[in-house]
């Protein structure tokens, strides 16, 4: 079902793979809507509980892609550098295939709006856990259970 790496050289193992997505400070996530076209967005994410889990408004292309298709990617690129000398580049970078879904359980929705938290703001605990109680019932958060990943890296 899902494509292997055609680079085989490139691959990295799970391990690595997870850290990439872990490190990450930003990921680009991949939905398809009604009418047929692609959707991708860039957004910050967490790493929660083996998912990929982002927060958003309560309506939105995203959400309406989502709820027309749960079937998402989500990619990570933490490392790019153009080697022109060498017409090549140095890279890292993961890709997830799963199925997004909004989170209904508040408690499992603080965790992972902690979670944001603790990976953005942490020098800024008490004023983010205030904002997120202050925002929590505007706030949507969408959790991607990976069914497939790979990660490759060159260096």
């Amino acid at each position: 079902m899902f494509r292997e790496i055609r680079l085989k050289d490139r691959a990295v193992n799970d391990e690595k793979t997870i850290e990439i997505i872990t490190k990450g400070s930003y990921g680009v996530l991949s939905t398809i809507g009604k009418d047929g076209y692609p959707y991708r967005v860039p957004l910050n994410y967490t790493y929660f509980g083996n998912c990929i889990c982002f927060h958003c408004a309560q309506a939105g292309h995203k959400l309406e892609n989502i709820n027309f298709n749960k079937k998402v990617s989500f990619c990570v690129v933490t490392k790019s550098d153009v080697l022109g000398n060498e017409f090549d580049t140095d890279y890292e970078s993961a890709i997830a295939f799963g199925k997004a879904t909004v989170v209904t359980d508040d408690s499992e929705k603080m965790d992972i709006l902690l979670s944001v938290l603790n990976k953005y703001s942490a020098d800024y605990l008490k004023a983010g856990k205030n904002y997120i109680k202050k925002n929590r019932d505007e706030t949507k958060v969408i959790k991607m259970k990976i069914e497939h990943l790979s990660g490759k890296a060159h260096e």
